[in-house]
């Protein structure tokens, strides 16, 4: 019976020293993707996907400075406990989903579209995540399966980095090396491949 009783105590004290985490989804039928999921511990520790039932989801890590923006905002929004929907009448742009994790507790909140600033610029890093982790599956698919695909996709990541969206950039680091050192991509890729990881390396941490 003791033994019982300790598993019992160990199990909930690794429940209760789980980091806080933070979740985004958002399903919008007829768009591409139709449905996504990000979801972000206060550590940077994240992970996204597009199909509610993959278990091999895209894992990637945030820096400290940015994971504390996210949390940041989430406790600005009080972490969820009340409405962030408009009353205004607009387009459908995706019903989106936060929630927040703590402690065996949870704070959701579900909404078309919101006047809330601290929501907007919340959706708008959660969005920035899912065009940069999508950038990285196709690059991921183009190094494996398209050789001739892979400098449309270092373009796709070039423009989002340009565009200042590129979120976490270190996590393409190992697929453009890899680009880089393998002669039977094509030289203009390579080069492109070895021009974006070094702009990568040069930024600071």
């Amino acid at each position: 019976m003791k033994r019982v009783l300790l598993v019992v105590a160990a199990a909930s004290l690794l429940v209760a020293s789980d980091p806080p985490r933070l979740s985004y989804s958002k399903s919008f039928p007829g768009s591409n993707p139709a449905w996504l999921e990000i979801v972000v511990d206060k550590s940077g520790a994240g992970q996204y996907k597009e199909d509610p039932k993959d278990d091999d989801p895209v894992r990637f890590q945030l820096g400290g400075a940015d994971a504390a923006q996210l949390f940041a905002l989430a406790d600005k929004l009080d972490r969820f406990s009340r409405p962030l929907e408009s009353s205004l009448k607009v387009a459908n742009m995706g019903m989106k989903t936060f929630r927040y994790e703590s402690d065996g507790r949870a704070g959701e909140t579900k909404f078309n579209y919101s006047e809330d600033l601290d929501a907007r610029a919340l959706t708008d890093w959660f969005e920035r995540i899912a065009e940069t982790e999508r950038g990285y599956m196709e690059l991921e698919r183009s190094v494996r399966f398209d050789k001739l695909g892979v400098q449309q996709a270092i373009l796709r990541i070039e423009i989002i980095r340009d565009q200042k969206r590129l979120v976490a950039p270190d996590q393409f680091l190992p697929l453009l090396d890899r680009v880089v050192k393998n002669e039977s991509f094509l030289h203009i890729a390579r080069d492109r491949a070895a021009g974006l990881a070094e702009s990568i390396r040069a930024q600071p941490k």
